[in-house]
């Protein structure tokens, strides 16, 4: 499971008012600034049950974790994603920087030999939830579940 932490720093970016829960509209609006298109309310209350146990129509940090599934599901889930996420990484940091983005990207394929740096600094920042330019782990497991 993901340290108490990282997980609050990523719960911290959704709960936009800090009252420590996430409602409906933090959660459609964080999606929607993620993926870059409009999630309805609709959507939202949709994900947010999900996960809403005691029903009273927020996410505390407990139930927003549970976003990301059982914990034994979640162990496999985050040590898949960790090594998804170690091939994009710096090799001299642990966070997606847009240079290593582009790196990984050229190695993959011929399609992506004209990427500019400038169009991976554009993919980063839509996933960029404290906005320092790269993308964490946590970011990473964000962006992954909203994929």
């Amino acid at each position: 499971m993901a340290s108490t932490a990282s997980s609050s720093s990523v719960f911290s970016a959704f709960d936009k008012d800090g009252d420590g829960k996430v409602s409906a509209a933090e959660l459609g609006d964080c999606m929607a600034a993620a993926l870059g298109e409009d999630v309805s309310e609709e959507e939202a209350a949709a994900i947010l049950a999900m996960a809403d146990t005691d029903g009273d129509g927020l996410l505390d940090h407990d139930e927003f974790l549970g976003l990301f599934g059982q914990p034994e599901e979640e162990e496999m889930r985050i040590r898949c994603l960790r090594e998804a996420f170690d091939v994009y990484a710096a090799e001299e940091t642990t966070v997606i920087t847009p240079a290593s983005l582009r790196r990984t990207l050229r190695r993959l394929g011929s399609q992506h030999q004209q990427l500019r740096v400038e169009d991976c600094r554009a993919m980063i920042c839509r996933f960029d939830l404290d906005g320092d330019g790269v993308l964490s782990f946590d970011e990473f497991r964000v962006m992954m579940l909203m994929a």
